[in-house]
C-alpha cells in the first residue's frame, strides 16, 4: 500500500463533496438539520434514538442490565435513526443532540424531559439514575471514570481514524493506515496490560466502563469491525482482551443488548426498534420476513 498521489494543502481549505468517499452523501461541513422530521415518542420512560454501532450498542447494553437487575424504570423505546439516509439530520433528532450523531436519549421520567447526548454521558446519567454500575467509592469511581474516558477520548483513533482509512477510504494509503494501526494497536495493549490486572476494566466489579470499551475493542478482538481487521492487526495476541471479551459476550444482557438497532449480520441478530421486551422473541427480522 502506498500514497496513489501527493498532495499540497491550499491556503483557505474548501469543501469538495466529491472527496468524500463512502460518506459524501451524509458527511458536510456545517450543522444543524435538514429537514423537518419530528421524533417518534413511545410509551417508556426512557427513549433512545439510535443504531447498532458500537456507540449505540453501549447504551442498549446498558438499558439491558439495567432491565436485568429489576430496575423498571429502565424501560425503553428503542427507535431507529438510519445515519446513511441522514436520518440523524432531521429537526427533531438535531433537538436531541446538536451534534447529530447517534445515539440520543431523551429521559422523560420527569416533570420535563431530559436530552442526553454523548455516549459516555448517557451511560453516566443512567448509572447515576438507577445507582448501578458506577461506584461510589472515590477511588473506585475514579478508576471507573477514567477508563470510560479513555474510552470516549480513543475510540476516534480506531473508527475515524484506523477503520476509516483501512476500510472506507476511497482510495489505500500507507501512512494513514500505518500511522493509526501503530495507535491501535497501542491501545489494546494497554488495554491488555490492565486486564491483566484484573477481572473487568476498572477491577474487580462490571461497570459502565466495561459496556463503553466493549463494542469498540471486543468487537475488533472479535472480528466485528472493518473486514479482516483482526487478521491484519493480529488481535489473537491479546489474550486478556480476547478472555473479558468473551465474558462479556456470555451475558444475556450483552447479547440482547448488542441486538437493538442493528440492521446487519444475521436476521436472528437484528431487532430494528425495541419497544418492549418480547420483542427479542416476536420481532427480530426473520421472524418478520415473508416466509416463501
Amino acid at each position: 500500500m502506498s500514497d496513489t498521489t501527493d498532495y499540497t494543502p491550499p491556503k483557505v481549505w474548501t469543501w469538495n463533496k466529491a472527496n468524500g468517499g463512502r460518506f459524501a452523501s451524509i458527511n458536510r461541513p456545517i450543522a444543524g438539520p435538514t429537514h423537518d422530521k419530528d421524533l417518534p415518542v413511545g410509551r417508556h420512560p426512557l427513549q433512545l434514538y439510535s443504531l447498532g454501532t458500537p456507540n449505540g450498542v453501549k447504551v442498549t447494553v446498558m438499558l439491558e442490565e439495567l432491565l436485568a437487575l429489576g430496575h423498571s424504570g429502565a424501560e425503553y423505546d428503542a427507535w431507529l435513526i438510519r445515519i446513511n439516509e441522514g436520518d440523524q439530520f432531521g429537526s427533531g433528532f438535531v433537538g436531541a443532540n446538536p451534534n447529530s450523531k447517534i445515539p440520543a436519549l431523551v429521559d422523560r421520567s420527569g416533570p420535563a424531559p431530559i436530552r442526553v447526548f454523548e455516549s459516555g454521558a448517557i451511560l453516566m446519567h443512567l448509572a447515576e439514575k438507577f445507582g448501578a454500575f458506577l461506584p461510589t467509592e472515590a477511588a473506585a469511581r475514579a478508576e471507573c471514570l477514567s477508563w470510560l474516558f479513555w474510552q470516549m477520548g480513543s475510540a476516534p483513533y480506531l473508527g475515524g481514524g484506523f477503520g476509516h482509512f483501512y476500510a472506507y477510504a476511497p482510495t489505500k494509503m500507507e501512512y494513514p493506515i500505518d500511522r493509526f494501526s501503530m495507535e491501535v494497536k497501542r491501545q489494546l495493549d494497554v488495554l491488555d496490560r490492565r486486564l491483566a490486572e484484573g477481572e473487568y476494566v476498572a477491577g474487580s466489579d462490571y461497570t459502565i466502563a466495561d459496556m463503553a470499551i466493549f463494542p469498540w475493542y471486543g468487537g475488533l478482538v472479535k472480528g466485528w469491525l472493518y473486514g479482516d481487521s483482526a487478521t491484519f492487526l493480529s488481535v489473537q495476541d491479546y489474550k486478556h482482551v480476547q478472555r473479558w471479551a468473551d465474558q462479556l459476550l456470555a451475558r444475556p444482557a450483552v447479547r440482547r443488548g448488542r441486538m437493538v438497532n442493528r440492521v446487519s449480520g444475521e436476521p436472528s441478530s437484528q431487532l430494528h426498534e425495541r419497544h418492549d421486551a418480547a420483542d427479542f422473541e416476536t420481532r427480530t427480522q426473520d421472524k418478520l420476513a415473508p416466509q416463501g
